[in-house]
């Protein structure tokens, strides 16, 4: 996947946006580009990542990964603080898939000193 776009949106190459927090080369600096990383970890299968930032009191023992989805579009809609410097914040997106858009406003918490995700809020 070196050469392809990042699936995220950024119009960045994958390795060099949501590829390197994947690795572990980086970590999220905000709460928008981890919920972008975790999209782009449905987007290429890699539930490790997805399982290590979640927020531990919320983690399952599944990310919930189906191979056979075929991720679109990430459209971020709104955010609430989650900057360099904040302990939490809140992303509202739409991530399109075919056959549907899963839409939700998402809760975002440093835990460890690195952002993590806590939980879709209503």
């Amino acid at each position: 996947m070196t050469n392809k776009l990042c699936p995220c949106g950024t119009g960045q190459s994958y390795v060099d946006c949501c590829g390197a927090l994947h690795s572990g080369a980086r970590k999220a600096a905000t709460a928008e580009q981890l919920m972008r990383s975790r999209y782009s970890a449905f987007a290429v299968s890699d539930e490790d990542y997805l399982l290590r930032t979640w927020a531990a009191k919320h983690r399952p023992s599944s990310a919930g990964i189906d191979s056979t989805d075929r991720w679109l579009k990430l459209e971020i809609l709104a955010t609430e603080n989650g900057g360099m410097f904040a302990n939490e914040g809140v992303v509202e997106f739409r991530a399109h898939y075919v056959g549907g858009v899963v839409h939700e406003r998402s809760r975002f918490v440093r835990e460890n000193g690195q952002w993590v995700y806590a939980e879709g809020l209503e």
